[in-house]
């Protein structure tokens, strides 16, 4: 029995072991948190998107594409598949997403890909704020620096729940550009 259990872990353990975990939040402001498991196979779909970028620029084209993937999932699992572009569209659903959601959750999921070093081009900073008449904090997002030294915000608040979120140099982003939601 003893073997059989040693053979059983030994085929079983490996994609336990690709799972990830993340913890996303929701209810504006962080309020609540759904913790979302992503499979060994999704991780290594990630990971195939991942390490196909042949540079800094196709690298961002794949994290657009890859962090709507991941909020996808989580939404398989959570009432964050509610959450519409925006504050407005979404209303007073379960699972909506301000800004502050989003730049903490899409940060902690680039992070798990930095640890798991299947970034190649960029590293992840703290997110940042854009500020209205230079006073206020009204919008907040991810970013991330790549290896030359530009950084570039990683928005998903822009997009519905699953769509590729929108990369923007922080620069232009701090001046209001991305999409009008």
């Amino acid at each position: 029995m003893r073997r059989l259990f040693v053979l059983l872990a030994f085929f079983v353990l490996p994609a336990v072991a690709g799972e990830a975990r993340v913890a996303v939040c929701h209810g504006y402001s962080c309020v609540a948190q759904a913790e979302i498991v992503y499979s060994a196979a999704q991780m290594d779909e990630i990971r195939r998107l991942l390490l196909a970028a042949a540079d800094a620029p196709g690298e961002r084209d794949v994290l657009a594409e890859v962090v709507g993937r991941l909020y996808r999932w989580g939404g398989e699992q959570s009432a964050i598949a509610n959450d519409r572009a925006g504050n407005h569209a979404d209303g007073y659903v379960a699972g909506r997403m301000d800004c502050i959601d989003h730049s903490t959750s899409t940060t902690r999921l680039l992070q798990l890909l930095d640890e798991r070093k299947w970034l190649r081009w960029h590293r992840v900073l703290e997110p940042q704020a854009r500020y209205f008449l230079g006073l206020i904090a009204n919008h907040w997002s991810a970013v991330i620096e790549a290896s030359d030294g530009g950084r570039y915000v990683v928005d998903s608040w822009f997009v519905n729940n699953g769509e590729p979120a929108v990369i923007l140099p922080l620069d232009e982003w701090k001046k209001g550009a991305g999409p009008d939601v």
